[in-house]
């Protein structure tokens, strides 16, 4: 299944796209962490069965991100080894881990901004892993697959000088307001089946910048989602961030950051694609 919100920021209304493509008002409580952990997927999934859904006019929506506001938004770095390679590094013996601001993630669509005093604003273009069931010390693959809800694309935007440049941590190169485009959909686990056979790509302006598979991931969803709960409970609703592969302003020559006026499009086979175009902060 594809669930997803639409409406107004702070408005937004649950739904649910059916096979033939129409939109269906879900008519629950918002998509969040306790409509994951209550059986809020199944619920919708049978009463789609039935037919009781009403369809919404999507007219005019705009489609915000797929779950509401997550209590953490986690983040694997270096995770692919040609992206590894381009920032300079070698590739890592274990995921680096960082955090992002939950109010950073906004609609697939929303406007994207560049950071006052920003010259480095970059894209990333990532499989998110949505959290479903609460998780602490998982022992192997199959349990940690088994506390995912589903799947989305991300865009983990970063501000490289903010990241590198400025001392401390990675957070506040990754925390500027609108830096986790996130949707259109949460696609559910059961949908994708293998989350290691995804193609993801991303253009800027129309070129494409990054073209990659998450079969070339370090270290695999998986083994993410185990290893972080080693360190951290996983709460239903969290978000992961899994790693970009090669492209990015960074790793290329002359750098070209994103400025005002740049569209960003990006896509997962199967997880949708999303566009944005660039503005000032």
């Amino acid at each position: 299944m594809k669930l997803l919100r639409v409406g107004p920021v702070g408005q937004e209304r649950p739904a649910v796209l059916d096979d033939a493509g129409n939109l269906r008002d879900i008519g629950e409580p918002d998509i969040d962490g306790a409509f994951l952990a209550s059986g809020g997927v199944a619920r919708v999934r049978e009463a789609l069965e039935r037919g009781d859904l009403p369809v919404i006019d999507v007219e005019g929506l705009r489609v915000g991100a797929p779950i509401a506001r997550p209590g953490k938004i986690v983040c694997i770095g270096l995770n692919y080894s040609d992206h590894a390679a381009e920032s300079g590094l070698e590739a890592p013996a274990e995921p680096v881990v960082f955090m992002k601001a939950p109010n950073t993630m906004i609609g697939p669509y929303d406007e994207v901004l560049v950071p006052r005093g920003s010259v480095k604003t970059d894209w990333e273009v990532e499989l998110a892993v949505i959290i479903g069931q609460k998780a602490r010390y998982l022992d192997g693959k199959e349990e940690a697959l088994g506390v995912i809800a589903g799947y989305a694309v991300a865009n983990d935007v970063s501000e490289r000088e903010f990241q590198l440049e400025r001392g401390g941590q990675w957070d506040k190169g990754k925390s500027c307001e609108t830096f986790n485009p996130l949707g259109p959909w949460l696609v559910t686990a059961d949908e994708v089946g293998d989350p290691q056979n995804l193609p993801l790509r991303l253009w800027v302006n129309g070129e494409r910048r990054q073209d990659g598979d998450t079969k070339n991931m370090i270290f695999d969803v998986a083994e993410i989602v185990r290893y972080l709960s080693q360190f951290m409970v996983l709460e239903p609703g969290d978000v992961i961030n899994t790693g970009t592969p090669a492209g990015v302003a960074m790793g290329m020559p002359g750098q070209p950051y994103l400025r005002a006026g740049d569209v960003i499009e990006l896509e997962i086979e199967g997880l949708g694609r999303q566009r944005q175009t660039v503005g000032q902060a």
